[in-house]
C-alpha cells in the first residue's frame, strides 16, 4: 500500500502522480505500459487526479503547416499543494464519519424493534444470568452505555488488585462523561488501604461514596431503568437477575435510597480518621490500644470492651493506621514512645 493511501489515494493514482512529478510535461500515452494496469483504470485515475487538482493538462503543439494540436501534456501539482488538498479533503470526510458515529444512538430503537419481533410479549423484562463471566460482561456493558446515573450497594470487605484494575477504566470513563455515581460500601472495606485508595480516587473524580456499618444487600441500578441483583444474596454463585420491569426497579431504587440515607459520607470518615491521627485516639480507640497491649486474644479484648470481635478488629486496624504501624507489636512500641499507654 502506498504512502499516500492514508490521504485517500489508490496505489494506481499515487503511481501516476509520482510519474508526472519525475517526468513533468510528458504525455499519458506510456503510463499503462509503465504501471502494468488496465487502460480503464488508468483513465479513471487520471480523471480523479485532475478533479483533485493534483494533475494539470494542456494541449501539445506540433510544428509544420497543416498540423493540429498534439497529445495532451500533463504536469503534476507541487507536492505541498497536493498534500494540503488531500489532507483537507480527508479531514472533511473523517469529520462527516465522526458525526455519523456520534449520532448513531437512534439505531438502537430500530434494532430493539427487530429484537422484540422474535420474542414473546413482555419477555426480557426479567432475565436470569447464571454464568459469572456472563454477569461480568453484562455489568461492563451496562456501565459502558450508562448515560445518567449508576447506583450501587456493594458489601465487599476489600477489592483485589485485579478488581481495581478491571473497574478503574470503566468507572473513570463514566465519571468523565458526566455519569453520576453513588456507591454504598461496607465500613470494613476501609480497613484495606488499597480499597480506600481506590475509593478516594473515585471521589476525587466526582463519585459520591457512603459507608454503612452493616449491609447485606447487593444491588446495581443503571439510569434508573435497569437493576441487577443476586438471585440469592447469601450465595452470589447462584447467579443474578437483570430487571427492567418498572415496578420492580422502583422498589429496588427505594431500597437503595433507604440504605443511602442511613450511610455516612466517606470523606467525613476519612477526615475524622485524619483528625484522630493528628490529635491522638478517640476514646474507643484508646481502649482498644490498651487492650492490644495487655490482652492476647481478640476475643478477650472484645469481651472486655463489650463489643463484637468484628468491631474490635476494625478498631485495631484503625489504630494501626493512625500510628502508622506494620503490626500490633509495632503499634504498642510506637504508642509507648508517644506516651499513649
Amino acid at each position: 500500500m502506498g504512502e499516500l493511501s492514508v490521504l485517500g489515494l489508490t496505489d494506481t493514482e499515487e503511481g501516476i502522480y509520482r510519474h508526472f512529478l519525475r517526468n513533468p510535461g510528458t504525455t499519458a500515452e506510456d503510463i499503462q505500459l509503465l504501471l502494468h494496469v488496465p487502460l480503464d483504470e488508468i483513465g479513471s485515475a487520471l480523471e480523479r487526479l485532475s478533479e483533485l487538482g493534483l494533475l494539470h493538462g494542456t494541449e501539445g503543439t506540433r510544428t509544420g503547416p497543416g498540423t493540429d494540436g498534439g497529445p495532451e501534456v500533463i504536469s503534476a501539482a507541487d507536492p505541498e499543494t497536493a498534500v494540503d488538498r488531500l489532507t483537507d479533503l480527508r479531514l472533511r470526510e473523517l469529520h462527516q464519519q465522526l458525526q455519523q458515529v456520534t449520532q448513531s444512538r437512534h439505531l438502537i430503537a430500530g434494532l430493539r424493534a427487530e429484537q422484540s419481533l422474535k420474542e414473546p410479549p413482555d419477555s426480557g423484562r426479567i432475565e436470569r444470568l447464571e454464568d459469572l463471566g456472563q454477569i461480568r460482561g453484562r455489568i461492563d456493558d451496562l456501565a459502558f452505555f450508562a448515560r445518567e446515573e449508576i447506583l450501587s450497594v456493594e458489601p465487599y470487605t476489600e477489592l483485589t488488585p485485579a478488581n481495581i484494575e478491571h473497574a478503574r477504566p470503566l468507572d473513570t470513563r463514566c465519571l468523565r462523561r458526566g455519569v453520576r455515581i453513588r456507591n454504598v460500601v461496607l465500613r470494613e472495606a476501609l480497613d484495606h488501604p488499597p480499597t480506600v485508595g481506590y475509593l478516594r480516587d473515585l471521589t476525587s473524580l466526582g463519585a459520591q461514596i457512603r459507608v454503612a456499618d452493616t449491609i447485606a444487600e447487593r444491588l446495581l441500578v443503571y439510569d434508573r431503568r435497569t437493576a441487577l441483583v443476586p438471585v440469592d444474596p447469601a450465595d452470589t454463585r447462584r447467579g443474578a437477575l437483570l430487571a427492567r420491569e418498572a415496578g420492580l426497579v422502583a422498589n429496588i431504587l427505594a431500597l437503595f435510597e433507604k440504605i443511602w440515607d442511613q450511610a455516612t459520607d466517606l470523606t467525613v470518615l476519612i477526615d475524622e480518621r485524619a483528625g484522630a491521627a493528628g490529635g491522638g485516639l478517640s476514646e474507643m480507640e484508646q481502649q482498644v490500644l490498651e487492650a492490644m497491649c495487655h490482652v492476647g486474644k481478640d476475643e478477650s479484648g472484645a469481651r472486655t470492651l463489650g463489643v463484637s470481635v468484628r468491631t474490635y478488629r476494625r478498631h485495631v486496624a484503625d489504630v494501626l493506621r493512625i500510628l502508622g504501624a506494620s503490626s500490633r507489636a509495632h503499634a504498642a512500641l510506637l504508642a509507648r514512645e508517644r506516651g499513649w499507654v
